[in-house]
C-alpha cells in the first residue's frame, strides 16, 4: 500500500488543528475552573512538587525508595481532594486536564517510523473528502446499483439481454473492488455514455479507498493537462508535479472520459508514459471511455492500443442512456 503524500500532509495537519483545539479548550476550562475554585489550582502546583521532590531525594542520596513511597502517596492524597472538588462543582478532570486523545501515540501521529492508526483514519476521511470532490456524487455505493434501468429483453445476436449483462458486469466490478490488491488486474470500462461507468467506477474507489489503498480519480483532460503543465511550465508547475507523481504513483488511478482530452502529440506522449509507468511498477489503473474499439485504434499510438487491448480487462457496457430513462420518468 502505496501512501499519497499530499493527503498525509492534509491529515497531520488536520491531527494538529484537533490537537490544538483540544488543548485551547482545556486551557479555558482550566482558567474558569481556577477562577471558581483557587484550591484546584494549589493542588495542581502541589502534584508537580510532588515530581521535584523525587528528583532532590536521588540527588541528595536519600533513601529514594522510601521518598517514591511517600511521594506516590502524596500525589494520590491530592488528586483524590482534586476530583472530589471537580465533582461537587460539576467538571470532570478531563475537562481540564491536557491530556493527549491517542494513548498509543500521544497525539503524534506516529509510533516510530509507522502510522498510527489515528493519523490513518484521519487519511482515510481526507481521502474519501477528495473522492467525493472529484466525483460530485451522493451515495453512490455497490448496494444502491440498480439494473431496472437496463433493458430486460434477449439480444438476438448474443442471446442475453443487457441486464443479464450488467449484472455480470457489476458483481466484475464488485469482485474488484473486493478483492483488490497486487494481483488485480487493470480494467478498461468502456460503451455509451450513461451506462453506469463512472458510477461503478465510483464504487469502486470508495470500496479500495476504505481498505486503506490510495486512489485518485480524475479527468482524461484533468490527468493529461498536468503532464503538459509540468513539461511546459504551464501555471503552477509545483501543483503539476505533485498532481503528476500522484497520477503514476497511487496505488488505484481511475481515468474518466479517455478520448475527451485534445489529442496532440504531447498528449500521447503523456498517456503512453502514464500507461506504460503503471504497468511496469505493477500499479492498477481503471479506465473510462465511450471510444468504441475501432474509434480507440484511430485515435491513439499502436503502441497505447496494444497496451489498453492486451494489458486491460476490458468490460463492455450495454443498454440506453439511464439519465435520459429517468428524465422521461419524471
Amino acid at each position: 500500500m502505496s501512501i499519497d503524500g499530499r493527503l498525509l500532509r492534509r491529515a497531520i495537519q488536520r491531527l494538529e488543528d484537533e490537537k490544538k483545539t483540544r488543548s485551547d479548550r482545556a486551557a479555558a476550562k482550566r482558567a474558569e475552573v481556577y477562577r471558581k475554585i483557587p484550591r484546584v489550582r494549589e493542588l495542581d502546583r502541589e502534584l508537580r512538587l510532588t515530581m521535584l521532590d523525587v528528583l532532590g531525594a536521588v540527588s541528595a542520596g536519600a533513601d529514594v525508595d522510601a521518598q517514591i513511597a511517600a511521594a506516590k502517596q502524596r500525589n494520590l492524597d491530592l488528586q483524590a481532594e482534586r476530583a472530589e472538588l471537580l465533582t461537587a462543582a460539576g467538571y470532570r478532570a478531563c475537562d481540564i486536564d491536557d491530556e493527549p486523545k491517542c494513548t498509543r501515540c500521544g497525539d503524534r501521529g506516529f509510533i516510530g517510523t509507522k502510522i498510527c492508526p489515528c493519523l490513518m483514519d484521519i487519511y482515510r476521511d481526507e481521502q474519501r473528502r477528495e473522492l467525493s470532490e472529484c466525483l460530485k456524487l451522493g451515495e453512490e455505493t455497490f448496494n444502491t446499483f440498480s439494473l431496472e434501468y437496463y433493458d430486460d429483453r434477449k439480444d438476438p445476436d448474443t442471446g442475453i439481454s443487457p441486464r443479464e449483462h450488467m449484472a455480470l458486469v457489476f458483481e466484475q466490478c464488485r469482485e474488484y473492488a473486493r478483492k483488490f490488491g497486487k494481483n488485480s488486474p487493470n480494467l478498461f470500462l468502456r460503451g455509451g455514455t450513461g451506462l453506469g461507468k463512472t458510477f461503478l467506477s465510483a464504487c469502486i474507489a470508495k470500496v479500495v479507498s476504505e481498505k486503506g489503498s490510495s486512489v485518485v480519480y480524475d479527468t482524461a483532460v484533468n490527468t493529461l493537462a498536468a503532464f503538459e503543465a509540468e513539461k511546459f511550465g504551464i501555471g503552477d508547475v509545483n501543483e503539476a508535479r505533485e498532481k503528476t507523481h500522484r497520477y503514476l504513483n497511487c496505488d488505484l488511478l481511475i481515468m474518466d472520459d479517455l478520448g475527451t482530452e485534445m489529442l496532440t502529440s504531447m498528449v500521447t506522449s503523456a498517456l503512453y508514459t502514464l500507461i506504460n509507468t503503471r504497468l511496469i511498477t505493477g500499479k492498477k489503473t481503471v479506465i473510462n471511455s465511450n471510444l468504441t474499439p475501432e474509434e480507440l485504434s484511430r485515435r491513439y499510438s499502436p503502441q497505447i492500443v496494444s497496451r489498453l487491448e492486451g494489458e486491460y480487462l476490458p468490460l463492455t457496457f450495454r443498454g440506453s442512456d439511464i439519465r435520459i430513462i429517468k428524465r422521461d420518468m419524471i
